[in-house]
């Protein structure tokens, strides 16, 4: 699953991970993407994350993406900015669902742990990226909205699984409250929502006063999330 922040990218995680024939595994490549870029200087804890993790990208596609699992089904919650400086090609052995959501609900949650974002910290125009190379390879990605899933989780949860070819779990609905083993050492920043949760919460959109200093990336993030549902119909 390649995810933007703040998508409920960690509720979903947390579902499969309900699952007995699945295991998750949480952003495998951030400690990688960190390595590689500036986001290492305002991130949070990026030095512990990075000590958590192997940053070789390489090496945990081939290790850990692409590795063997004792169950059928391996879940990996990733972000799309995290692709960085790396060979694409791995996306061919993979089965990938893409995970977005409104970016007006998105980015006033998303400045309250990073001020100041850009596009690139936001992986709305990585995930078109990423659409258009799995495109040129022949093969097509699930696209998600979140504000669906939200709304409607059992039906929408039911659709993904028959979309990937394995049986809907109702357990995929509740999970128990507090952190999961799974988390990496970025969740203390990151999952307080998630860990006050038993389930996916009810969709309310976000009717607090829009941040004026945002308009611009908005309207940015906007296009490109609309681009990225018209693929969703093709």
């Amino acid at each position: 699953m390649w995810s933007g922040p703040r998508n409920i990218s960690t509720a979903l995680m947390y579902a499969f991970a309900q699952r007995d024939d699945t295991t998750v595994v949480d952003e495998p490549l951030y400690g990688h993407y960190l390595s590689k870029t500036d986001a290492k200087e305002y991130h949070p804890s990026a030095d512990e994350v990075m000590e958590s993790q192997e940053t070789d990208g390489q090496k945990v596609i081939d290790e850990v993406i692409l590795g063997d699992y004792e169950t059928p089904i391996a879940f990996f919650k990733n972000m799309s900015h995290h692709l960085v400086d790396l060979n694409w090609s791995f996306l061919e052995e993979t089965t990938n669902v893409i995970l977005t959501r409104p970016p007006r609900d998105m980015l006033p949650s998303y400045i309250k742990h990073i001020e100041n974002p850009t596009m690139e910290d936001l992986g709305y125009a990585k995930h078109l990226e990423i659409v258009e190379y799995l495109k040129t390879v022949g093969k097509k990605p699930k696209i998600v909205d979140a504000k669906n899933i939200l709304q409607y989780p059992q039906s929408r949860l039911r659709e993904l699984c028959g979309s990937l070819g394995i049986p809907f779990d109702e357990a995929m609905l509740k999970w128990p409250a507090g952190p999961r083993k799974e988390d990496g050492v970025w969740a203390k920043h990151w999952y307080h929502n998630v860990h006050r949760s038993t389930g996916f919460r009810k969709y309310q959109a976000n009717k607090d006063p829009f941040p004026e200093e945002l308009e611009d990336l908005l309207e940015e993030c906007q296009e490109a999330y609309e681009k990225l549902l018209e693929h969703a119909g093709d």
